[in-house]
């Protein structure tokens, strides 16, 4: 566990704040349709992921407050990337649900990210390859918590 009160522990998570907001900026310069926001492609990733979901559970996925994720919701469906349907036990509520095309459009933008990184990845050496192949899965859970 990091100690903010050492130096080195300090100094190791300004590092890893700095790379990766850094490396994150890079990536989002990799889209396929630059008509989306990062947020957008942000939701369409939340629903390739973890499937249909009302607006509200997606608010709380995506960190936002529900007006916010409805207004997000209405840019997509006029995109024709997600459709919305009745809610099967809520009939208040709409359920979210990507579209064929957000899932091609979403394939489309990973294999150009995967193909950056995997250029840049060139440049390490074994050893900084093997780290950070180690690292990825650590990075996905501070990514989850």
């Amino acid at each position: 566990m990091p100690d903010l009160t050492r130096d080195d522990d300090a100094a190791a998570v300004n590092d890893l704040r700095s790379a990766v907001m850094r490396l994150s900026r890079r990536l989002k310069h990799q889209r396929v349709d630059e008509s989306l926001s990062p947020t957008e492609m942000s939701v369409l990733g939340t629903l390739s992921r973890c499937g249909s979901a009302t607006p509200g559970e997606l608010a709380r996925k995506e960190h936002v407050q529900p007006p916010s994720m409805t207004r997000i919701v209405a840019l997509l469906e006029a995109k024709g990337l997600v459709s919305l349907e009745p809610h099967p036990e809520d009939r208040r509520q709409k359920v979210v649900s990507q579209t064929e095309q957000a899932e091609s459009m979403l394939e489309q933008s990973r294999r150009k990210r995967n193909a950056f990184l995997a250029g840049l990845a060139e440049e390490l050496d074994d050893d900084e390859w093997a780290k950070l192949k180690a690292a990825a899965p650590v990075l996905e859970k501070l990514a989850h918590l």
